[in-house]
């Protein structure tokens, strides 16, 4: 009698937590249905992470359209568990296994790869994931405050928060945003000019919570079940349709000019540690001379093309005046990747985050850079990269707390660039593919990683740009997924701005995307080679460059919202 007792107190106190099966001294003991349920889960959970994973480049169309119902399986599982701590344990092992396969490279894992980088990259993946946490909190939330319907007709615009807010932080690393991962589906993608990637995200789980009910419902209710498929059938129809007509009419314009995008394909290792710079500014003229030869007048070198060379500074003098006797020669302009420095005069006012020099008693910042040299003047227009690389390029809170800058740093030295102050537009006085007037390009240069911002981008647009140019160094991770990944998010850049792209990169790859994210021609990765050809340049803005932040203001407040009722019904239950 005493022990089932005993047993039905166990029971009890499981129940009243919410859970069956025997609780032992230190841990719940599962019934063996208990034990195959969450088996079962963990399953779909991984199912659901691998899919979404499938659906990011570099695999090809047609595994993109496994993103439209990849989330399926983490919504059974996360529509049955009843706690928050379930929902994120659910969603942690999802979304783990979805940055597994998308971001594996980020640590490099190459022979001579920094140690700094493989600790840094393999971090990322265990704390990538919590990220997703925000929107898994934020459904829950809602489910609490309101019902289950609200809290998944929610979740959309709980994603967005999580999308947007990782923007906003000295950690972030945006490089997962749904709308980025389906370049490939070139017809769908064209509602980006008026929603951008980020609305293209809620379109997507829209659709993934639309195929979730239409399971839930095939057998219960045929009734729910149609209306279920009828609403994917018309959110399919509305984006295909509007896609089909933009390809259809939209006037790519003639006009056009010749670029030359220079891939000298040098070991990114060996340019910093073992430099060079006499040598790669050979090479890089001897390339670029063949782009002029087959027309080129606007010449673009990768990110940090020379490596750690300040090529400004009188210290490379000789370097300069080689590269200038070229430009003068060719009549072509230079548009490069380039580390850059400014010394501070005593009259000018001193950013909080400027070096100090103990040997030279003097203020300077560095910068990952872009510098356009011209045939007509030593005038250099500059552009200081202002998205930084976290770790890479910038320790988060360094500026809040300095000693952190001493100790993670790259044996390759660039992991304290200064962040850049304005959205420069360059401008560019080029001739036209018919040669019949002078005309005057406005071209806004993206160093690397900062093409992954889709709000960022809009700045400049907004300035006048005319054309998006990347420079970049992808080299770092090998015949990875990160090359064909990043090259992949600039064509949701040009569909959302109606901009041509262009992308130089060290190894690969370099491309021309057209305004409508067609590709009209690339490299190949790891390769020494020139692409010349002509790139539309398209005026104007769309929608989407001149309201970039609709979508992600409402999720905010939507998810704000929640986020404060919550909080007010708990304190009111505290109250009674």
């Amino acid at each position: 009698m005493k022990r089932f007792f005993s047993h039905s107190n166990q029971l009890a106190s499981l129940s009243a937590n919410g859970r069956s099966g025997f609780r032992g001294k230190n841990k719940i003991i599962l019934t063996a249905e208990e034990k195959k349920r969450r088996k079962n889960d963990r399953l779909l959970l991984i199912l659901s992470g691998v899919l979404l994973g499938l659906s990011f480049p570099p695999f090809p169309f047609p595994f993109q359209l496994l993103m439209f119902f990849a989330l399926v399986p983490y919504f059974i599982v996360i529509e049955r568990k009843k706690t928050l701590a379930e929902i994120n344990r659910s969603t942690y092992l999802a979304f783990f296994f979805f940055n597994l396969i998308t971001i594996y490279w980020v640590g490099s894992w190459q022979k001579g790869t920094d140690p700094f980088l493989m600790i840094a990259g393999g971090t990322l993946l265990f704390f990538n994931p919590l990220l997703f946490l925000i929107p898994s909190t934020l459904f829950y939330f809602a489910r609490r405050s309101f019902n289950e319907k609200f809290a998944l007709l929610a979740f959309p615009f709980f994603w967005i928060t999580y999308e947007y807010v990782y923007m906003l932080t000295d950690i972030s690393f945006p490089w997962l945003t749904l709308g980025s991962g389906l370049s490939h589906f070139t017809v769908f993608i064209q509602v980006a000019d008026v929603i951008g990637s980020v609305g293209i995200s809620v379109v997507v789980i829209y659709l993934n919570i639309l195929f979730y009910k239409a399971f839930i419902n095939y057998k219960t209710s045929p009734k729910k079940f149609a209306a279920d498929a009828a609403g994917i059938i018309i959110i399919f129809a509305i984006v295909i349709f509007y896609g089909s007509y933009r390809l259809s009419t939209f006037k790519v314009s003639g006009h056009k000019i010749k670029v030359g995008l220079i891939q000298p394909n040098l070991d990114p290792w060996k340019k910093w540690e073992d430099n060079h710079p006499e040598e790669a500014t050979e090479l890089y003229l001897k390339l670029s001379r063949e782009a002029v030869q087959q027309g080129a007048h606007f010449i673009v070198w990768p990110e940090t093309a020379l490596g750690p060379v300040y090529l400004m500074s009188p210290a490379y003098y000789s370097i300069k005046d080689s590269i200038y006797k070229f430009l003068e020669g060719t009549n072509s302009f230079l548009f490069t990747g380039m580390p850059d420095v400014h010394y501070y005069q005593s009259d000018e006012k001193i950013p909080s985050d400027a070096k100090y020099s103990k040997i030279g008693e003097f203020y300077y910042s560095i910068y990952n850079g872009i510098l356009l040299l011209s045939p007509y003047t030593t005038k250099v227009e500059r552009y200081g990269k202002m998205k930084l690389v976290p770790f890479g390029e910038k320790v988060p809170f360094v500026d809040a707390l300095p000693f952190l800058g001493k100790f993670f740093k790259w044996g390759v030295g660039i992991s304290s660039w200064n962040v850049g102050r304005d959205t420069s537009v360059f401008s560019v006085p080029l001739r036209t593919d018919d040669f019949s007037k002078a005309d005057t390009l406005k071209v806004n240069g993206l160093v690397c990683y900062e093409s992954v911002y889709p709000y960022f981008v809009t700045n400049f647009i907004r300035k006048g740009a005319d054309l998006i140019a990347v420079v970049t160094n992808d080299s770092w991770y090998g015949k990875s997924s990160g090359p064909y990944q990043h090259k992949e998010i600039a064509v949701l850049r040009a569909v959302e701005n109606r901009k041509s792209v262009i992308r130089a990169a060290n190894g690969g790859i370099s491309c021309i995307i057209d305004p409508l994210g067609r590709t009209l021609k690339e490299t190949k990765l790891f390769t020494r080679t020139v692409l010349v050809g002509s790139v539309p340049i398209q005026e104007g803005e769309t929608f989407f460059s001149k309201h970039p932040m609709i979508i992600p203001y409402f999720a905010s407040y939507l998810s704000l919202s929640v986020f404060l009722y919550f909080l007010i019904l708990k304190f009111r239950k505290k109250l009674r």
